[in-house]
């Protein structure tokens, strides 16, 4: 992997995450009220959920 490979990925990631509050901002404030609410416990189990999910896509596309 050479750096233009890493900065396309980071823009691919900024391209995925402006999406929502661009298209619907009242939505995605709402989604960050909620998220704001839960527990750090469920929290947590979000994050490896996507942690395992990112390294499982990786491993597979590499």
């Amino acid at each position: 992997m050479d750096g233009t490979t890493f900065w396309l990925a980071v823009a691919l990631v900024l391209v995925i995450e402006g999406f929502m509050p661009f298209m619907s901002p009242a939505t995605w404030r709402q989604t960050m009220v909620q998220i704001l609410k839960l527990g750090d416990g469920q929290l947590r189990f979000f994050g490896l959920c996507s942690l395992l999910l990112g390294v499982a896509l990786i491993w597979w596309l590499a």
